[in-house]
């Protein structure tokens, strides 16, 4: 017996995250932290995709302020669905952010955010193409 599709209830009001790179949602869901959310949350790994071959989809089942930031960050390729009373009232296409806080550390042990806790981690965008990020206050290069 063959399992031709799984079906995920569709979602009232909520949010679908759609087109994350395949293997990369449960890394989003971490950095989003979507596991202390009390509502229900669907991650489909690996959906077939005519655009991308194989795809991530995430759907949580409530309207909640997310950080567009991140998620472009994870995947700049990402579509967000904002869904009311069951049809989506929004489509965002996001970007790679010129600035990303707080989800990446410097590995630089003599930065100054290795000795002063309470600065925020601040990495500036510094090429595009490559997707380099670097530390804002000592230019080293994040790794991912």
């Amino acid at each position: 017996m063959t399992i031709d599709s799984i079906k995920i209830d569709s979602i009232k009001n909520g949010i679908v995250i759609d087109h994350i790179a395949a293997g990369k949602a449960m890394e989003l869901y971490q950095i989003l932290g979507l596991g202390k959310l009390d509502c229900s949350v669907a991650i489909l790994k690996n959906v077939s995709s005519g655009k991308l071959g194989k795809k991530d989809i995430i759907k949580i089942d409530r309207n909640l302020d997310l950080d567009w930031d991140i998620i472009g960050y994870v995947d700049p390729n990402i579509t967000v669905n904002i869904i009311k009373d069951g049809e989506r009232v929004e489509k965002r296409q996001l970007k790679l952010p010129e600035t990303i806080r707080g989800v990446i550390h410097c590995k630089n042990p003599r930065c100054i955010t290795s000795i002063e806790q309470e600065l925020p981690q601040v990495f500036k965008l510094t090429d595009r193409e490559k997707r380099v990020y670097r530390c804002l206050y000592c230019e080293t290069q994040a790794g991912k």
